[in-house]
């Protein structure tokens, strides 16, 4: 479908790279091979963790075939303690352990050596020859082992952080944050009823199909360029600068078709090594993780433990409320963005004028975990909403009712005091409670869940060029990596601006050298931050437009209009000259080229809201849960597409529910993952899902221009707790422990012991 000039906002219009992908033309990382290239294969730690005493890569060196092997040896020295990263930040030297370890294997699967041979096969059958030494360490696992006192302490030099400075013992806690209001013995003072419960949310892969991977050339001055899928050029060409320590201007990241990324992507990974090998062979150096090293050695979402304890009274008043909330940041500190994420967004829907919120960055020798979709929210949530429910039952009160007593009025203060931006959330409860999805009779052997979720997002910068084509279409780069059919959304966004059909604006994502500076593809800022650049950046072309058209009307450009591809001299209307006749006296006679450049920065940030309802089957004989009826209640602001914009929600919702039913890391005491593949490791598919109902509820934001919200995260966040309040409503028992597997569901419907066996 074209949209016409008027309407390219707001139109379902499919994506336009769509028979590129479907015809298998897009090239992605996987799939590039250059002359003369390499291939790279990683060793890794078969312990969790272990001291290296020593590695013998000389077999490896002689195995024909083989141009280069590299270990911690191979790493050039860091001089500073930078930061790195994007959305997230830690230090390089953490970041540097992560990607190749030197004294140390802090998980299994931590990289130790890298052999580029002519082959795959041979570089596979050289890191059988490589000899390491190791001496196995106490491996701490599970958050709740952790932050024992007599926990292996894994970092000797980690103390935790928090309002009050750092702690004097080595600790694997490495961030405490917390906020308060009011007072939380008053309030239970005020209540008439008061639980408590504990929460687990276990770790999991984000699903993206296609692995880490990526190509790196250098050419005969030193010049690095990485070929890569990544969610982040920029991000990741300043963390390979720094840790091979070379200038900025000596790298230039090509991001290639992206398979999935869902914030696991954010950080480099294979990098590293690749240009190590690369640096030392002169060749071109190829990686492609296999599926069982991106489950091991990548970065899944962290696993959670939660502890609420909270009061209400009989109007469903909430007067006190006590928390905390422990996440897996994995064997490196630097994950505390994901513990804020769930002491502000995931509190601040709620009023809570009596409460206490700690949040804590834990360490355990697993990978280091990474973003997933509002990250450290669903599992947030999970605990959040789940109390609430119970909070419901044990008032005889309708949940939604319960929520709408609680909930924060637009401009109150959040949790960390600010105010809150216009949500819409009471308007979306209210149309949830009408709704049929609510309303509705629950069929018998049905339960019934529901919960809410809010992000706050938007922010960082965006940058964008349009430049005018002699046939007057345009040429539209931007530097934010295309996750989710961004390109389209951006070229509808030019396409109004300008007025022109989507068709004439070819919208393209280019490489670190051939755009500005632009955040990573996370946040759920695309849309709206480079989507404000490019309007920025439409602006500005029809502003030289302008300047070109009053030069030939020998008149200000103040006095010149465009409307209907026209320029037209506003006191004398005969004056006018068309887009078509402007552009090629532009492009090829002599006044110029046309480019625009849009930036975005400093943008206010926005707030999305939804709310789900969730309706399941319980096969009480086998713990098995079966979706039956789901439905997305969201406020997308101005929809750019509505059509992309269903898709993100129900792709979210059908992770979470994955979430919820099915996926997680399963651990042996000795750290190691048993289930690293998608045979072991459950998801959900086509099947296990009906039609996810999507109900747009609100209108264009007014925080910014483009009227839009971020729509990526929101629907993954209520998934877990409506899923899980759907499962205790039909079971009788209250489940406080995700996935809700058939084995656990079993258990805790025979034993009545809260998911655990």
């Amino acid at each position: 479908m074209v949209a016409t000039p008027e309407k390219a906002i707001g139109q379902p219009i499919a994506r336009v790279d769509a028979v590129e992908r479907v015809k298998g033309r897009a090239v992605y990382a996987p799939d590039l091979t250059l002359p003369g290239t390499l291939h790279c294969k990683i060793l890794r730690s078969p312990h969790a963790h272990a001291r290296i005493k020593s590695i013998d890569t000389s077999a490896a060196e002689e195995y024909p075939g083989v141009k280069a092997v590299v270990t911690h040896k191979d790493l050039p020295a860091l001089d500073s303690d930078e930061q790195v990263g994007g959305e997230v930040t830690l230090d390089a030297v953490y970041l540097r352990q992560f990607l190749m370890a030197s004294d140390r294997v802090l998980f299994h699967g931590h990289p130790v050596a890298a052999v580029a041979a002519t082959s795959p096969h041979i570089a596979e059958e050289a890191l059988d020859l490589i000899k390491v030494d190791y001496e196995p360490l106490p491996a701490v696992v599970g958050i709740e082992d952790a932050i024992k006192d007599d926990a292996p302490i894994i970092h000797e030099e980690v103390r935790t952080r928090g309002l009050e400075g750092r702690s004097d013992k080595p600790t694997n806690i490495s961030v405490h944050m917390e906020l308060a209001r009011g007072d939380v013995a008053k309030g239970y003072e005020e209540a008439d009823v008061v639980l408590e419960g504990e929460y687990r949310i276990g770790m999991v892969h984000q699903g993206y199909i296609e692995p880490q991977a990526c190509t790196v050339d250098v050419d005969a001055t030193g010049h690095i360029t990485i070929y890569t899928t990544t969610q982040a050029s920029f991000a990741n060409k300043s963390q390979n600068a720094a840790l091979l320590q070379v200038p900025l201007n000596k790298v230039t990241v090509v991001p290639l078709e992206i398979g999935g990324g869902f914030g696991g992507k954010g950080f480099t990974v294979p990098e590293l090594p690749t240009a190590l090998l690369a640096l030392k062979t002169g060749a071109p150096v190829k990686t492609v993780l296999s599926r069982d090293e991106v489950f091991r050695a990548t970065g899944p979402a962290p696993d959670a433990y939660c502890w609420i304890k909270a009061g209400a009274n009989k109007k469903g008043e909430v007067t006190a409320f006590e928390a905390r909330f422990y996440l897996d940041a994995g064997c490196l500190p630097g994950s505390a963005l994901y513990v804020n994420n769930i002491l502000v967004a995931g509190l601040s829907p709620y009023k809570l004028p009596n409460f206490q919120a700690d949040g804590y960055d834990v360490l355990t020798n697993k990978s280091r975990s990474q973003a997933y979709r509002a990250p450290g929210l669903p599992e947030g949530a999970f605990a959040i909403e789940t109390m609430m429910d119970e909070l419901a039952e044990a008032l005889d009160m309708d949940p939604i009712d319960l929520r709408i007593a609680n909930i924060t009025d637009d401009g109150a203060p959040m949790s960390d005091g600010m105010a809150l931006p216009v949500t819409r959330f009471k308007e979306i409860l209210e149309t949830v409670k009408k709704h049929d999805s609510w309303t509705s009779p629950v069929p018998e052997g049905r339960g019934r869940g529901v919960a809410i979720g809010m992000r706050r997002e938007g922010s960082g910068t965006s940058t964008a060029t349009i430049q005018l084509n002699a046939d007057a279409t345009f040429s539209l780069i931007v530097g934010s990596v295309d996750l989710t059919g961004t390109r389209t959304s951006m070229a509808q966004i030019a396409a109004e601006e300008l007025g022109v059909t989507v068709d004439e604006v070819r919208s393209t994502v280019g490489d670190t050298d051939s755009v500005g500076y632009s955040d990573g593809s996370w946040g759920s800022r695309i849309t709206y931050v480079t989507g404000m650049a490019v309007k920025n950046a439409s602006e500005d072309v029809i502003r030289q437009l302008k300047e070109r058209a009053a030069e030939g009307f020998q008149a200000s450009a103040e006095d010149v209009e465009y409307a209907d591809r026209t320029f037209t001299l506003r006191d004398n209307p005969e004056q006018s000259i068309t887009l078509a006749e402007l552009a090629p006296k532009c492009v090829g006679m002599g006044l110029g080229a046309v480019i625009g450049t849009g930036i975005a920065a400093g943008v206010r940030p926005v707030t999305s809201t939804g709310v789900q309802i969730c309706e399941v089957e319980v096969d009480e004989s086998t713990g098995r849960a079966t979706i039956a009826r789901y439905t997305a209640f969201q406020d997308p602001g101005r929809a750019i597409n509505p059509m992309a914009v269903e898709g993100q929600v129900q792709g979210a919702v059908a992770q979470g529910v994955g979430w919820a039913l099915w996926e997680n890391y399963e651990w042996g005491e000795d750290g190691i993952l048993k289930n690293a593949n998608f045979l072991d490791y459950r998801m959900p598919t086509a099947l296990d899902l009906p039609m996810i109902e999507t109900i747009f509820v609100g209108g264009p934001a007014p925080e910014n221009p483009l009227g839009v919200r971020g729509v990526g995260e929101v629907p993954i966040i209520p998934p877990l707790p409506a899923v899980g309040n759907a499962v205790s409503r039909t079971t009788g028992i209250r489940h406080r422990e995700i996935p809700l597997n058939p084995e656990n569901v079993f258990w805790a419907t025979h034993n009545g012991a809260n998911g655990a066996k």
